[in-house]
Protein backbone atom coordinates (compact mmCIF):
# COMPACT_ATOMS: atom_id res chain seq x y z
CA UNK A 1 0.00 0.00 0.00
CA UNK A 2 1.59 3.17 -1.10
CA UNK A 3 0.47 6.38 1.12
CA UNK A 4 1.33 9.78 -0.08
CA UNK A 5 0.44 13.17 1.48
CA UNK A 6 0.78 17.23 -0.06
CA UNK A 7 1.07 19.69 2.42
CA UNK A 8 -2.16 22.09 2.76
CA UNK A 9 -0.14 25.15 2.22
CA UNK A 10 1.12 23.72 -1.52
CA UNK A 11 -1.67 24.26 -4.01
CA UNK A 12 -3.69 26.55 -1.38
CA UNK A 13 -7.30 26.90 -3.25
CA UNK A 14 -8.09 29.94 -4.14
CA UNK A 15 -10.48 32.16 -1.79
CA UNK A 16 -13.49 31.94 -3.93
CA UNK A 17 -17.17 33.15 -3.26
CA UNK A 18 -19.41 30.52 -5.20
CA UNK A 19 -23.38 30.06 -4.60
CA UNK A 20 -23.58 27.36 -6.82
CA UNK A 21 -25.70 24.61 -5.90
CA UNK A 22 -25.39 20.64 -6.21
CA UNK A 23 -25.91 17.14 -6.16
CA UNK A 24 -24.66 14.48 -7.92
CA UNK A 25 -25.29 10.65 -8.07
CA UNK A 26 -28.22 10.83 -5.40
CA UNK A 27 -26.39 13.25 -2.88
CA UNK A 28 -29.37 15.63 -3.09
CA UNK A 29 -31.03 18.32 -4.68
CA UNK A 30 -30.85 21.85 -3.69
CA UNK A 31 -33.81 23.03 -1.51
CA UNK A 32 -35.40 26.50 -2.25
CA UNK A 33 -38.42 27.56 -4.61
CA UNK A 34 -38.51 26.43 -8.16
CA UNK A 35 -37.67 22.78 -7.51
CA UNK A 36 -39.61 20.58 -8.31
CA UNK A 37 -38.10 17.75 -5.59
CA UNK A 38 -36.55 17.84 -2.26
CA UNK A 39 -34.39 15.48 -0.38
CA UNK A 40 -34.53 14.87 3.32
CA UNK A 41 -31.99 12.97 4.78
CA UNK A 42 -32.01 12.01 8.22
CA UNK A 43 -28.48 10.86 8.75
CA UNK A 44 -29.14 7.33 6.92
CA UNK A 45 -30.53 7.00 3.72
CA UNK A 46 -31.80 10.09 1.52
CA UNK A 47 -35.54 9.64 0.28
CA UNK A 48 -37.20 12.33 -1.86
CA UNK A 49 -40.13 13.58 -1.48
CA UNK A 50 -42.93 16.50 -3.30
CA UNK A 51 -42.16 20.14 -1.40
CA UNK A 52 -45.68 20.19 -1.04
CA UNK A 53 -45.29 16.94 1.44
CA UNK A 54 -42.15 19.43 2.94
CA UNK A 55 -44.00 22.22 3.35
CA UNK A 56 -46.45 20.16 5.29
CA UNK A 57 -43.47 18.53 7.33
CA UNK A 58 -42.04 21.98 8.25
CA UNK A 59 -45.52 23.10 9.21
CA UNK A 60 -45.65 20.45 12.14
CA UNK A 61 -42.36 20.82 12.90
CA UNK A 62 -42.95 24.39 13.55
CA UNK A 63 -46.36 23.73 15.38
CA UNK A 64 -44.29 21.46 17.38
CA UNK A 65 -42.28 23.64 18.64
CA UNK A 66 -44.86 26.76 19.38
CA UNK A 67 -46.44 24.63 21.16
CA UNK A 68 -50.15 25.28 20.78
CA UNK A 69 -50.57 26.17 17.87
CA UNK A 70 -51.77 22.85 16.23
CA UNK A 71 -54.38 23.00 18.77
CA UNK A 72 -56.16 25.92 17.85
CA UNK A 73 -56.10 26.45 14.34
CA UNK A 74 -56.67 23.95 11.51
CA UNK A 75 -54.71 21.61 8.86
CA UNK A 76 -55.78 24.11 6.25
CA UNK A 77 -54.86 27.24 8.08
CA UNK A 78 -51.26 25.13 9.43
CA UNK A 79 -50.50 24.30 5.79
CA UNK A 80 -51.58 27.61 4.29
CA UNK A 81 -48.76 29.40 7.13
CA UNK A 82 -46.60 26.99 5.51
CA UNK A 83 -46.97 28.06 2.05
CA UNK A 84 -46.32 31.67 3.19
CA UNK A 85 -42.71 30.59 4.53
CA UNK A 86 -41.56 28.75 1.55
CA UNK A 87 -42.79 32.09 -0.64
CA UNK A 88 -40.72 33.87 1.62
CA UNK A 89 -37.56 31.61 0.75
CA UNK A 90 -37.42 30.76 4.33
CA UNK A 91 -36.16 27.31 3.46
CA UNK A 92 -33.47 27.87 1.53
CA UNK A 93 -30.97 25.91 3.33
CA UNK A 94 -32.46 24.51 6.56
CA UNK A 95 -31.03 21.17 7.86
CA UNK A 96 -33.19 18.22 7.12
CA UNK A 97 -33.33 17.81 11.13
CA UNK A 98 -35.70 20.60 10.44
CA UNK A 99 -37.26 19.10 7.64
CA UNK A 100 -37.92 15.95 8.56
CA UNK A 101 -39.54 14.68 11.80
CA UNK A 102 -38.02 13.71 14.76
CA UNK A 103 -34.48 11.66 14.85
CA UNK A 104 -33.40 8.68 17.11
CA UNK A 105 -30.59 8.64 19.55
CA UNK A 106 -28.99 6.31 17.58
CA UNK A 107 -28.97 4.55 14.47
CA UNK A 108 -26.80 2.40 12.59
CA UNK A 109 -26.42 0.34 8.96
CA UNK A 110 -24.51 -0.94 5.96
CA UNK A 111 -24.16 -1.77 2.32
CA UNK A 112 -21.39 -2.94 -0.09
CA UNK A 113 -19.95 -2.72 -3.42
CA UNK A 114 -21.41 -3.25 -6.32
CA UNK A 115 -19.56 -7.12 -7.00
CA UNK A 116 -19.99 -7.07 -3.10
CA UNK A 117 -16.20 -7.55 -2.39
CA UNK A 118 -16.07 -4.45 -0.26
CA UNK A 119 -18.37 -3.49 2.62
CA UNK A 120 -19.06 -1.13 5.16
CA UNK A 121 -20.98 -0.65 8.15
CA UNK A 122 -21.99 2.29 10.29
CA UNK A 123 -23.41 3.15 13.98
CA UNK A 124 -24.06 6.91 15.41
CA UNK A 125 -25.03 7.37 19.47
CA UNK A 126 -26.18 10.57 20.27
CA UNK A 127 -24.18 11.51 23.46
CA UNK A 128 -24.84 12.96 27.39
CA UNK A 129 -25.54 16.26 26.23
CA UNK A 130 -28.66 18.00 26.23
CA UNK A 131 -28.47 19.34 22.72
CA UNK A 132 -29.67 17.45 19.93
CA UNK A 133 -27.50 15.06 17.83
CA UNK A 134 -25.05 16.84 15.87
CA UNK A 135 -22.79 14.58 13.92
CA UNK A 136 -23.78 13.17 10.52
CA UNK A 137 -22.90 10.94 8.36
CA UNK A 138 -22.05 9.42 4.07
CA UNK A 139 -21.66 5.98 3.67
CA UNK A 140 -22.91 4.20 -0.19
CA UNK A 141 -21.22 3.38 -3.38
CA UNK A 142 -22.17 4.82 -6.61
CA UNK A 143 -21.85 4.89 -10.04
CA UNK A 144 -20.57 7.55 -11.93
CA UNK A 145 -19.37 8.00 -15.62
CA UNK A 146 -18.24 3.73 -15.62
CA UNK A 147 -16.32 4.48 -12.50
CA UNK A 148 -17.70 3.31 -8.87
CA UNK A 149 -17.37 5.33 -6.09
CA UNK A 150 -17.32 5.13 -2.64
CA UNK A 151 -18.03 7.52 -0.82
CA UNK A 152 -17.73 7.90 3.44
CA UNK A 153 -18.09 10.53 5.63
CA UNK A 154 -18.29 11.99 9.41
CA UNK A 155 -19.34 15.93 10.04
CA UNK A 156 -19.45 16.72 13.51
CA UNK A 157 -21.19 19.62 14.34
CA UNK A 158 -20.82 22.46 17.15
CA UNK A 159 -23.09 24.85 18.45
CA UNK A 160 -26.28 23.10 15.99
CA UNK A 161 -26.68 20.81 13.48
CA UNK A 162 -27.79 22.78 10.55
CA UNK A 163 -23.69 23.02 8.73
CA UNK A 164 -22.92 19.19 8.77
CA UNK A 165 -26.74 18.55 7.41
CA UNK A 166 -25.77 20.84 5.19
CA UNK A 167 -22.09 19.00 4.66
CA UNK A 168 -23.48 16.14 4.46
CA UNK A 169 -26.05 16.73 1.42
CA UNK A 170 -23.65 18.73 -0.21
CA UNK A 171 -20.03 18.43 -0.30
CA UNK A 172 -19.36 15.29 -1.89
CA UNK A 173 -21.58 16.55 -4.71
CA UNK A 174 -19.51 19.59 -4.77
CA UNK A 175 -16.13 17.67 -5.10
CA UNK A 176 -17.57 15.05 -8.03
CA UNK A 177 -18.96 18.02 -10.32
CA UNK A 178 -15.01 19.79 -10.32
CA UNK A 179 -13.80 19.57 -13.58
CA UNK A 180 -10.92 18.46 -13.26
CA UNK A 181 -11.71 15.54 -10.23
CA UNK A 182 -11.11 12.64 -12.68
CA UNK A 183 -7.76 13.72 -13.31
CA UNK A 184 -6.58 15.94 -10.14
CA UNK A 185 -9.04 14.99 -7.23
CA UNK A 186 -6.08 16.78 -4.62
CA UNK A 187 -7.06 20.13 -6.38
CA UNK A 188 -10.61 18.83 -7.12
CA UNK A 189 -11.47 18.05 -3.20
CA UNK A 190 -9.41 21.51 -1.88
CA UNK A 191 -11.63 23.66 -4.55
CA UNK A 192 -14.83 22.28 -3.33
CA UNK A 193 -13.96 22.43 0.77
CA UNK A 194 -13.12 25.96 -0.27
CA UNK A 195 -16.24 26.49 -2.31
CA UNK A 196 -18.90 25.19 0.12
CA UNK A 197 -17.69 26.78 3.19
CA UNK A 198 -18.06 29.89 0.97
CA UNK A 199 -21.73 29.44 0.29
CA UNK A 200 -21.79 28.35 4.05
CA UNK A 201 -20.68 31.60 5.35
CA UNK A 202 -23.27 33.36 2.68
CA UNK A 203 -26.19 31.31 4.00
CA UNK A 204 -25.50 32.29 7.68
CA UNK A 205 -28.67 33.88 7.92
CA UNK A 206 -30.54 30.61 7.53
CA UNK A 207 -27.47 27.95 8.61
CA UNK A 208 -26.82 29.68 11.93
CA UNK A 209 -23.85 30.57 13.80
CA UNK A 210 -22.66 26.81 14.05
CA UNK A 211 -20.24 24.86 12.20
CA UNK A 212 -18.33 21.72 11.58
CA UNK A 213 -15.48 19.45 11.38
CA UNK A 214 -15.27 16.68 7.98
CA UNK A 215 -13.68 13.66 7.51
CA UNK A 216 -14.31 12.99 3.86
CA UNK A 217 -13.20 9.42 1.58
CA UNK A 218 -13.19 8.93 -1.61
CA UNK A 219 -12.57 5.54 -2.85
CA UNK A 220 -12.30 5.07 -6.45
CA UNK A 221 -12.64 1.85 -8.02
CA UNK A 222 -11.85 -0.04 -4.93
CA UNK A 223 -8.21 0.83 -5.72
CA UNK A 224 -7.55 4.90 -5.33
CA UNK A 225 -8.50 6.27 -1.60
CA UNK A 226 -8.39 10.13 -0.96
CA UNK A 227 -8.95 11.06 2.62
CA UNK A 228 -9.43 14.87 3.12
CA UNK A 229 -10.25 16.63 6.82
CA UNK A 230 -10.52 19.34 8.34
CA UNK A 231 -11.32 19.65 12.41
CA UNK A 232 -10.53 16.64 14.53
CA UNK A 233 -12.31 14.15 12.70
CA UNK A 234 -9.80 11.31 11.83
CA UNK A 235 -9.59 8.32 9.06
CA UNK A 236 -7.35 5.47 10.41
CA UNK A 237 -6.26 2.67 7.55
CA UNK A 238 -4.96 -0.58 8.37
CA UNK A 239 -2.93 -2.40 6.41
CA UNK A 240 -2.05 -5.73 7.77
CA UNK A 241 -3.32 -4.61 10.80
CA UNK A 242 -1.14 -1.37 11.44
CA UNK A 243 -2.93 1.45 11.73
CA UNK A 244 -2.10 4.51 9.95
CA UNK A 245 -3.83 8.00 10.52
CA UNK A 246 -5.14 9.37 7.07
CA UNK A 247 -6.06 12.90 8.63
CA UNK A 248 -4.17 15.36 11.09
CA UNK A 249 -6.00 16.60 13.82
CA UNK A 250 -6.46 20.23 13.76
CA UNK A 251 -6.29 21.45 16.83
CA UNK A 252 -5.28 25.33 18.66
CA UNK A 253 -2.19 24.24 20.01
CA UNK A 254 -0.94 22.97 17.27
CA UNK A 255 -1.79 25.22 15.17
CA UNK A 256 -1.07 28.76 16.84
CA UNK A 257 1.10 30.30 14.68
CA UNK A 258 -1.42 29.92 11.97
CA UNK A 259 -4.31 31.39 14.69
CA UNK A 260 -2.16 34.71 15.65
CA UNK A 261 -0.65 35.87 12.75
CA UNK A 262 -4.63 36.36 11.85
CA UNK A 263 -5.08 38.28 14.97
CA UNK A 264 -6.71 35.84 17.07
CA UNK A 265 -5.46 34.06 20.14
CA UNK A 266 -5.45 30.38 22.03
CA UNK A 267 -6.63 30.16 25.25
CA UNK A 268 -5.18 27.52 27.67
CA UNK A 269 -7.45 27.48 30.75
CA UNK A 270 -6.91 25.16 33.74
CA UNK A 271 -9.23 22.28 33.16
CA UNK A 272 -10.19 22.97 30.02
CA UNK A 273 -8.45 22.29 26.46
CA UNK A 274 -7.11 24.76 24.26
CA UNK A 275 -9.74 26.91 22.36
CA UNK A 276 -9.47 29.62 19.52
CA UNK A 277 -10.70 32.95 21.12
CA UNK A 278 -11.32 30.94 24.02
CA UNK A 279 -14.25 29.41 22.14
CA UNK A 280 -13.59 26.20 19.86
CA UNK A 281 -11.61 23.73 20.69
CA UNK A 282 -10.43 23.07 16.80
CA UNK A 283 -8.71 25.38 14.38
CA UNK A 284 -10.24 24.46 11.27
CA UNK A 285 -14.01 24.08 10.43
CA UNK A 286 -16.60 25.13 8.27
CA UNK A 287 -18.92 27.68 8.97
CA UNK A 288 -18.54 29.46 12.16
CA UNK A 289 -18.81 32.86 10.61
CA UNK A 290 -17.59 34.91 13.58
CA UNK A 291 -14.09 33.49 14.29
CA UNK A 292 -13.75 32.83 10.75
CA UNK A 293 -10.72 35.45 9.95
CA UNK A 294 -8.89 33.35 12.78
CA UNK A 295 -9.69 29.84 11.29
CA UNK A 296 -9.04 27.92 8.11
CA UNK A 297 -10.90 25.77 6.44
CA UNK A 298 -8.67 23.93 4.14
CA UNK A 299 -8.26 20.47 4.03
CA UNK A 300 -5.42 18.06 5.22
CA UNK A 301 -5.23 15.07 2.14
CA UNK A 302 -3.97 12.04 1.61
CA UNK A 303 -3.98 9.46 -1.16
CA UNK A 304 -3.55 5.84 -0.34
CA UNK A 305 -3.43 3.05 -3.27
CA UNK A 306 -5.37 0.16 -1.47
CA UNK A 307 -3.19 -3.32 -2.38
CA UNK A 308 -4.38 -6.80 -0.79
CA UNK A 309 -2.15 -5.78 2.84
CA UNK A 310 -5.34 -3.27 3.03
CA UNK A 311 -7.99 -4.75 5.60
CA UNK A 312 -10.18 -1.60 6.89
CA UNK A 313 -10.62 1.83 6.87
CA UNK A 314 -12.24 3.56 10.41
CA UNK A 315 -13.63 7.19 10.26
CA UNK A 316 -14.97 8.43 13.25
CA UNK A 317 -15.92 11.81 14.78
CA UNK A 318 -13.70 12.27 17.92
CA UNK A 319 -16.03 11.21 20.07
CA UNK A 320 -14.50 7.67 19.43
CA UNK A 321 -11.01 9.21 19.28
CA UNK A 322 -11.01 10.99 22.72
CA UNK A 323 -11.07 7.76 24.65
CA UNK A 324 -9.40 5.49 21.89
CA UNK A 325 -6.05 4.83 20.20
CA UNK A 326 -5.76 4.19 16.38
CA UNK A 327 -4.49 1.10 17.36
CA UNK A 328 -7.23 -0.07 19.16
CA UNK A 329 -9.67 0.82 16.59
CA UNK A 330 -8.07 -1.09 14.38
CA UNK A 331 -7.78 -3.95 16.47
CA UNK A 332 -11.16 -3.85 16.87
CA UNK A 333 -12.95 -3.14 13.72
CA UNK A 334 -10.68 -6.34 11.89
CA UNK A 335 -11.85 -8.69 14.98
CA UNK A 336 -15.47 -8.44 12.76
CA UNK A 337 -16.58 -9.43 9.43
CA UNK A 338 -19.33 -7.61 9.58
CA UNK A 339 -18.74 -3.97 9.22
CA UNK A 340 -21.91 -2.76 11.11
CA UNK A 341 -21.07 -5.30 14.14
CA UNK A 342 -17.01 -3.44 14.27
CA UNK A 343 -18.77 -0.07 14.18
CA UNK A 344 -21.25 -1.02 16.81
CA UNK A 345 -18.55 -2.48 18.92
CA UNK A 346 -16.38 0.76 18.27
CA UNK A 347 -18.86 2.87 20.00
CA UNK A 348 -19.97 0.45 22.48
CA UNK A 349 -16.29 0.43 23.81
CA UNK A 350 -16.39 4.21 23.81
CA UNK A 351 -19.41 4.74 25.57
CA UNK A 352 -18.22 1.97 28.57
CA UNK A 353 -14.64 3.91 28.65
CA UNK A 354 -17.15 6.86 29.56
CA UNK A 355 -17.49 9.33 26.27
CA UNK A 356 -19.96 11.46 26.58
CA UNK A 357 -19.82 13.67 23.07
CA UNK A 358 -21.80 12.15 20.10
CA UNK A 359 -19.99 9.00 18.82
CA UNK A 360 -20.64 8.41 14.87
CA UNK A 361 -18.02 5.60 13.28
CA UNK A 362 -17.82 3.82 9.74
CA UNK A 363 -16.40 0.98 8.81
CA UNK A 364 -15.03 -0.17 4.97
CA UNK A 365 -13.88 -3.76 5.38
CA UNK A 366 -12.01 -3.75 1.65
CA UNK A 367 -11.46 -7.98 1.65
CA UNK A 368 -12.84 -10.84 3.02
Amino acid sequence: MTVGRRPADAQSPPNVKNRGRCFVGGCGIGIGIGHPWHVATNHTNSTQQPVAEARHIFAFELIHFLGTFAEENSVGQIRGFAGILFSMDWLCCFSSSQLGGGRSSSTSGKGKSSEGMMRFGFSLVKGKASHPMEDYHVAKFVQIQGHELGLFAIYDGHLGDSVPAYLQKHLFANILKEEDFWVDPYRAISKAYDKTDQTILSHSSDLGRGGSTAVTAILINGINLWVANVGDSRAVLSSRGQAIQMTTDHEPNTERGSIENRGGFVSNMPGDVPRVNGQLAVSRAFGDKSLKSHLRSDPDIRNANVDSNTDVLVLASDGLWKVMANQEAVDIARRFKDPQKAAKQLIAEAVKRESKDDISCVVVRFRG
